[in-house]
């Protein structure tokens, strides 16, 4: 489960922003339960967190980030040797300084059947990784894994601290394979350290990010693995039947190829017969969209892992998207805690008289772009809104911020042409 994401220096996020997923006082009762407590009073996890925001104000660079540090924890011992000496980071491009400086990626979690918090990042340079750690909290008291810190002399070493016996691997091995330009976690994991994979194998499957349109055709492909390859396929076809019609698309059954991997979706004729038709030719984007949807879906609830969604609204309807945010809310069909953390432009997921609010306050985040072009991310609550506030209402007219700065009528008149005068 995933309590907290700091990230600095990544695309447009330049300072230091952290996204947390601990419930607060103005959480209404979606928060769920957790072994640990701070100051005598216990910390609750939020299942959902939506981050809103005009365009271009960073709300995808934040799920990328997520998306960059996963791929780092799982390839970087391999991927990252086919270029010696450089690091693919992407460090903020309008201020020439943060080429120098590092990038931040950092997270909190909670793993294992009696679960342990974990505090888990690493800072990179454009050549190397500056600076990585890992600590767990057994019984609530920091046991240090490793620290490593770049030397700052010029043999380009490093420095590695272990303390106590909370770490058992072979410490001098894996240092000795671990590159100036890979991560330690990484190169324990692929030596099948059991203590670092435990990690690692947070970041490699029950990390899942979700574009709009770039990976539909992965996501449909997803959906139907699922229900030709699984060995829950039968129980997965009546659950993707199940969420299709809820999605009022007129189905009424699927056909499976278990053999070639085909699907062909059934639907109700006017005389009350059922039409089986081929997905690719005759299905509409929306149910394609929404079948693709599916996989993820399903397999993060099957497993209680994150799924991050970019732009949840441009691939589901708004009513439909505001039950995928209830589904996640509900402890009856989220047993396993599942988390679902999404990116939207709208509004009416904020709660109005059609929706109902789907999302307490405290699941609210907003993303706006400085003048300089910088990301800032902050928290809802910040604003202090009251229980009873018209969250929907407060957002357009500006009180939150995450709103594009334009006037009525502005690109109207940008637009405008006039014929030039005639000379005289």
């Amino acid at each position: 489960m995933l309590l907290r994401f700091r990230v600095a220096n990544h695309r447009s996020i330049r300072d230091e922003h952290e996204l947390s997923l601990i419930g607060t006082e103005f959480n209404e009762g979606t928060a769920r339960a957790t072994p640990l407590s701070a100051r005598g009073r216990p910390i609750t996890a939020l299942p959902v967190l939506g981050i809103f925001g005009a365009n271009a104000s960073g709300k995808s660079n934040l799920l990328s980030a997520f998306g960059f540090m996963k791929e780092a924890v799982r390839s970087s011992f391999a991927d990252w040797a086919k270029a010696p000496g450089k690091v693919p980071r992407e460090s903020f491009r309008l201020d020439p300084v943060c080429g120098e400086e590092t990038t931040l990626f950092e997270v909190d979690l909670l793993l294992g059947h009696d679960p342990v918090r974990y505090t888990y990042g690493f800072e990179l340079s454009d050549d190397r990784v500056e600076a990585e750690w890992l600590h767990a909290y057994p019984h609530g008291k920091r046991n240090v894994w490793f620290d490593r810190e770049a030397a700052r002399g010029d043999d380009g070493g490093y420095e590695f601290v272990f303390k106590g016996t909370g770490f058992k691997g072979r410490r001098d091995d894996l240092v000795a394979l671990t590159r100036p330009n890979a991560l330690f976690l990484s190169v324990g994991a692929t030596l099948n350290d059991p203590q670092l994979s435990a990690v690692h194998r947070w970041f490699a499957e029950n990390l899942w990010l979700v574009s709009p349109g770039a990976d539909i055709a992965e996501r449909t492909g997803w959906t139907q693995r699922l229900l030709t390859e699984s060995k829950k396929a039968d129980a997965h076809q009546d659950r993707v039947v199940r969420l299709l019609a809820v999605a009022d698309l007129g189905l009424t059954g699927i056909d499976v190829d278990r053999e070639g991997g085909g699907v062909k979706l059934r639907h109700r004729a006017p005389d009350g017969s059922e039409v089986a038709m081929d997905f690719y030719t005759e299905e509409s984007l929306g149910t394609h969209a929404w079948f693709a949807f599916l996989g993820p879906l399903l397999t993060v609830l099957d497993t209680g892992a994150a799924l991050l969604v970019d732009e949840l609204d441009s691939s589901l309807h708004p009513t439909l998207a505001a039950e995928v945010v209830r589904l996640f809310q509900d402890p009856d069909a989220n047993p396993r805690g599942a988390q679902l953390i999404f990116t939207t432009h709208d509004a009416t997921l904020l709660g109005n008289a059609v929706l109902d609010r789907p999302l307490d306050r405290d699941q609210v985040w907003i993303a706006t772009k400085r003048r300089s072009g910088e990301t800032e991310l902050y928290a809802l609550t910040d604003a202090k809104p009251r229980k009873e506030e018209n969250l929907e209402l407060g957002y357009l007219r500006g009180r939150y911020g995450g709103i594009p700065r334009i006037t009525a009528g502005e690109i109207k008149h940008e637009l405008s042409w006039q014929e030039p005068r005639a000379s005289a």
